[in-house]
This record gives structure tokens, C-alpha cells and sequence, in this order.
């Protein structure tokens, strides 16, 4: 027996075995709350690492590498959760209500962000409260990710590479947005004033989405599918895609979460120099996304899937051999470039390769790329502070890691040929 998935679609008829069904074509509005929800999403995603020099700082809250580190482990913790449960709770409930229960994250983030500035002159205390932030952004960042990446390709089920190009390049604007905003907050003396923002508009989108109808996605699952989404079945062809992009998020970490730091406190590189290198590569990552999304009418996307970690072996090189603000901006947009699409494009393969399992398929890579974000948010500081590697060196061994990148995505791109 079918049962109801969404809450919003049509029935199925009795013994229906179907996995889902898309519904009537989105309209602007529905279209508009998913693309504008991608863009704030980015920003507030990047709003933390943005903000370094405010918890690193001797004016701010004069955290050590290891303690700003370990601030995002209940990000890590809790998107790994979030994205794992999304594809039940859509079924159980609706997509929407995974949508909508993402943004609550977001905002709940935002506003203790924003309210930690009350607790500058007691760190420890603001490091409790930072962790339960970072935390509802990790829970809200799986589940709202998940539920974007699906309305996506339910939307634009004919253009799917390109419609999640689209919309992972909208996150990556929210994410180069981040770091120039805080320059401009830090510079006036009122940085609270940027998560305090982006939580407004969160709620306006989180009302907007309310409203909307957002009818596309996942409206019936066979009686079978608890057991086709658990992790042990899932097939083998996912433990790939995973391992695809647990080496992207450590290598995107490393750039997205230390370049300022790294930039400041060992190359002498001004605060602002170093968030005008974040700027640049998460810039790039952006333009990338719709440089890419432009060739892809001209040629295979897997082509593009496979040569992109090539760059990132010499990214990595030269973020390693920075000597100046002008150098760190080059060679971390040189980066964002190199990082621009590997993981859109690896949602949308596994999609097109899993039809019936997207949303599985997208919550699981959604973990494993956050659980490559903890390895790389986390470990660095431990390596730097308790080992003494220098950031420097760190940085020349992500070649290593974008070798094993060049791997997976070979294997990936060889078996599923014939659905991507």
C-alpha cells in the first residue's frame, strides 16, 4: 500500500509500488523562495569562518586554533544528522516541512550569533553559546540543502546538471557575500549587525515558504522504501560518491575555514587582506558554477567532473608558497575556481544514476561532505597547536588529498557514463 509522502500531493492508488512522483510544474514563486533560500543559506554558512578574526582576536573573543576549531564539531554533527534524516522526514512529513525546518536552524544560528557579542568579556560562556549556534546551522544547513538540492531537480527534471549548477552558484554567492559584509561590519565596529540581518530575511523566506506551495518533490513511497534509504542499503556504487565528497569537503575547508587565519597569523597578511582572499574564493567558486553551467551545454559534464581536481593539486601548492596579500587573494581564487562545482555535480550524477533514491542519494553525500568539513574544521587546529605543522605545510599536503580526489572521480565518471 502507498502511502502519502508530501502531505501535498495526490493520493496513490492502492498496491502502488512507485517510489515517487513529481508533481505539477513549480511556479516563479516556488522557483524564487528555493533560489533566494540557496543565497542566504551560503551566507550564513560562511558567516562563522568569516568572522575568525572575531574569535581569534584579542578584541574579540581571543580563541586559540584549537578552540576555534572545535566550534564547528556540533555543526558537523548536527548537518550529518539533519541530512540524514531529511529524506525520512520528507517522506514522513513533506519536503517542505524539511525546508522549512532547515531555515528555523539558520535563524536560530543567527540570532545567538549575533547575541554572543553580549558575552565578549566571558569567553567560555560565548563558547557555549557559539557551539549551540554552530550547531543549529549545521542541523539546518543538512536539512535545508537536502530539501533544496531535491526541489531542484524535481523543478528542472530536464536540465538537472544545470539547474543544480544554478542553484549551488547562488549559495556560492551567499558565500562570497559573507566575507566582504564582514569586512564592512568588522570596519564600523558593529559586526553582530551581519547575523542579526541575515536572520530577518531568514524569517521573511521562512514566511514566504510557509506560504508558497512548493508541490514538487517526493509525493509517494512504496511500502519498501524505509528499507531502500537505510544505510546498509544503499548501493555500492554510493560508498564512491561519498568518498568523492568527504575528500572535496576537507579540501574545501581547508580554503573556506582557515585562509584567514592562515593568511594573518602566518604569511603577516592584514585582516582585511585575508577577507578579501575568502572573498576571492568563494567568488570564483561562484563564477565557476556558471562558467561551468554554460560549458555543460557545450560538453559532457563529467569531463568537467574529472578535470576539476587537477587545478586543485596546484592550488594547494601555491597557497602553500604565499607571501603576500596579493598572492593569498590569487592563489585562494585560483582555489575557489578549482572547487567550484565537484559537489553539485556529484549530487546531481548520483541523482541521475539513482533516480528512485534522490533524496537519499543527496542526504547521504550532504554527510559525508560535512563529515570531510568536521576532519578538516577540526583537525587543523590540533595538527598547528599540539603538533606544531605550520598551516603552510598542511596546505601543500591537500595535493595529496586532491590526488585521491582525481581518483574518485575517474571511478565515478567511468561506471556511470551512461547515466550522466
Amino acid at each position: 500500500m502507498s502511502t502519502q509522502a508530501s502531505g501535498e500531493g495526490n493520493q496513490g492508488t492502492p498496491g502502488q509500488t512507485s517510489s515517487f512522483s513529481v508533481s505539477e510544474r513549480a511556479g516563479p514563486i516556488d522557483v524564487g523562495v528555493i533560489y533566494l533560500a540557496a543565497i542566504m543559506q551560503g551566507l550564513a554558512l560562511v558567516t562563522f569562518p568569516a568572522a575568525s578574526s572575531i574569535f581569534t582576536g584579542p578584541d574579540g573573543f581571543d580563541f586559540d586554533s584549537t578552540r576555534y576549531g572545535s566550534m564547528f564539531l556540533p555543526q558537523v554533527a548536527l548537518a550529518i544528522i539533519g541530512s540524514g534524516l531529511a529524506p525520512k522526514l520528507a517522506r514522513r512529513w513533506s519536503l517542505r516541512r524539511v525546508l522549512l525546518l532547515g531555515l528555523a536552524g539558520d535563524i536560530a544560528s543567527m540570532a545567538l550569533l549575533s547575541l554572543s557579542r553580549l558575552l565578549l568579556h566571558a569567553p567560555d560562556l560565548a563558547f557555549g553559546v557559539l557551539l549551540i549556534a554552530t550547531g543549529a546551522l549545521g542541523f539546518g544547513f543538512g536539512s535545508a540543502v537536502v530539501a533544496l538540492n531535491t526541489y531542484t531537480e524535481k523543478f528542472f527534471p530536464n536540465n538537472a546538471d544545470r539547474a543544480v549548477l544554478v542553484l549551488n552558484a547562488l549559495l556560492g554567492l551567499g558565500t562570497a557575500l559573507a566575507p566582504a559584509l564582514v569586512a564592512v561590519v568588522v570596519a564600523i565596529g558593529f559586526w553582530w549587525l551581519l547575523p542579526a540581518g541575515v536572520a530577518c530575511i531568514l524569517v521573511l523566506i521562512f514566511g514566504v515558504a510557509l506560504a508558497a506551495r512548493l508541490t514538487a518533490g517526493l509525493t509517494m513511497v512504496s511500502s519498501e522504501a524505509p528499507e531502500t534509504i537505510a544505510w546498509r542499503n544503499l548501493p555500492r556504487r554510493f560508498w564512491i560518491y561519498a568518498a568523492a565528497v568527504f575528500l572535496y569537503g576537507i579540501a574545501e575547508t581547508l580554503n573556506g575555514n582557515w585562509a584567514p587565519f592562515y593568511l594573518s597569523s602566518e604569511r603577516g597578511v592584514s585582516a582585511q587582506g585575508a577577507s578579501l582572499a575568502l572573498t576571492a574564493f568563494w567568488l570564483m567558486v561562484t563564477a565557476g558554477r556558471v562558467l561551468i553551467a554554460m560549458i555543460s551545454r557545450f560538453m559532457p559534464a563529467r569531463w568537467v567532473y574529472i578535470a576539476l581536481p587537477i587545478p586543485l593539486i596546484i592550488a594547494f601548492q601555491l597557497a602553500s608558497r604565499v607571501d603576500s596579500e596579493a598572492g593569498g587573494i590569487l592563489a585562494f581564487g585560483f582555489a575557489g575556481l578549482a572547487c567550484c562545482a565537484f559537489l553539485p555535480l556529484s549530487i546531481s550524477f548520483g541523482g541521475k544514476e539513482f533516480p528512485h533514491l534522490t533524496a537519499a542519494m543527496a542526504g547521504g553525500m550532504i554527510a559525508f561532505y560535512q563529515l570531510g568539513y568536521g576532519v578538516a574544521a577540526f583537525g587543523t587546529g590540533p595538527l598547528r597547536d599540539l603538533i606544531g605543522l605550520p598551516l603552510s605545510m598542511i596546505y601543500g599536503t591537500g595535493s595529496i588529498i586532491a590526488a585521491a580526489l582525481l581518483i574518485s572521480a575517474c571511478l565515478i565518471s567511468w561506471r556511470a557514463a551512461a547515466s550522466i
